[in-house]
Formats: structure tokens, sequence, C-alpha cells
């Protein structure tokens, strides 16, 4: 069993809440509004979740979800996330975002900002290609022949094994796509961005269908810059 901490409570950060405390962890969830706006959720996940502020969060956390608006990184506590595993959800829309010039040029990506603004922490990308519905719905036993594969980014190799294995708690396998400079093969847009996890119907609202590790693997070596699409 684990504490995870989760900064950030929308369709993502309540949907891993509920696949983490299903798998026998804890979860201590924040957001944005405040500890009191989260109780219905924490009533229907249980005993094995608390609200809290996104400090708080923090640091009661083994392991940290950072899964807030792009535009909101720079709120995200350092303190407390020193020395921690922090998983980055994270994808840029420039309509809510804002223009941010660096991601523009694709001279960083997504996960590389957070981790400058944690140079403490080790920071890993996951989660962010999938969409909440599927993310909720294809998890599945280790020995499933159905099971889908999720990529994740990082440039430290314990923090990586750490993520795999709290996704393989979840239901996931695991597929390492390298440093968190490629990243970038499954940001929004690329081959391997939410659409693969619809199943044959491509419907977003529907049960989804399985991704394997080999798929996964061919799509982000087929995956393109903007700059080049």
């Amino acid at each position: 069993m684990t504490t995870i901490g989760l900064i950030g409570s929308g369709h993502i950060g309540s949907t891993l809440a509920r696949l983490a405390v299903a798998a026998g962890h804890d979860v201590v969830l924040s957001n944005s509004r405040g500890p009191e706006t989260l109780t219905e959720l924490v009533d229907e996940l249980g005993p094995h979740a608390r609200a809290a502020t996104a400090a708080e969060a923090a640091a009661a956390g083994e392991l940290v979800v950072v899964t807030v608006p792009l535009k909101a990184y720079r709120a995200v506590p350092v303190e407390p996330l020193r020395g921690k595993v922090v998983i980055d959800t994270n994808n840029y829309y420039p309509q809510r975002d804002g223009q941010i010039a660096e991601l523009d040029d694709e001279s960083t990506t997504t996960s590389e900002l957070l981790q400058a603004h944690l140079p403490e922490s080790h920071v890993v990308k996951a989660f962010n290609n999938i969409f909440f519905k599927q993310l909720g719905s294809l998890q599945r036993p280790a020995d499933d022949p159905s099971r889908s594969a999720l990529p994740i980014a990082g440039d430290d190799e314990a923090a990586k094994r750490t993520v795999a294995e709290f996704l393989d708690s979840l239901g996931y396998d695991a597929y390492d796509a390298g440093p968190l400079t490629e990243g970038w093969r499954f940001q929004r847009d690329t081959a391997a961005y939410v659409q693969p996890y619809f199943g044959p119907s491509g419907d977003r609202d529907g049960p989804g269908g399985r991704l394997t590790a080999e798929q996964l693997k061919e799509m982000l070596a087929a995956a393109v810059r903007y700059r080049d699409m």
C-alpha cells in the first residue's frame, strides 16, 4: 500500500483516485478550490481517501500526481516534493494555457517545465495520453491478455520503476519511452495520443480498446513534431 498525493482532482485526478483506492492505496486529494469542495468525492471513495490542501497532499504522498492545467504548474508546491517521485499528466492546450514560447518553438516539453520548477524532485510523465473515461475502464489484471500499455518518460530510472509499479497496481503495463525529452512523442495530437484507446468504434464515450506495448512502440516511433505536421 502506498499513499498517493494528488495535486488536482479533475477528470484524470479523480479517475486515478478511484483506481488507486480500488488497488488498495490511500489517496490524499487536493484542488485549487479547497478541501471542502472535495467532500462528495472523498465520501464516494471511502476511508482510504481524504481531502487536503495542495501542500498537504504533496507532503503526505509517497508518490505524488500533478494533474492541474499546465498554466498553473508554477503554483505546485516545491518544498514538500523535494526528493519525491512526481507524476506529471500535463498537456499543452494554448487556448486554455495561453501561448508558452518554449513549447511553441519546441525547445522543451511540458514535463521538462515541471521538472525545472521542481529541481529536486523526480518527474515522470504519464497518464497524459489517455482520455479519463478509458483510463477508468481499460484496467486489467497482469495476466489478462487484453491489458493495455501506457507510455512513461523520465530522467531517473528508479523513479520510472516506481511509476511502472504503480501503473501495474492500477491495471496497466508501462512502456518506457525514454527521458523527459522524449515525452513529446505522446503529447497532444501525436499518433499515441488518446485516439488509440477509443477502440474500433472511435467513440470516446465507449468502452475503449486495448493498446499493446508493441503497438505503442510503433506509434511513438512514428510521432511527428508540431513544426513538421
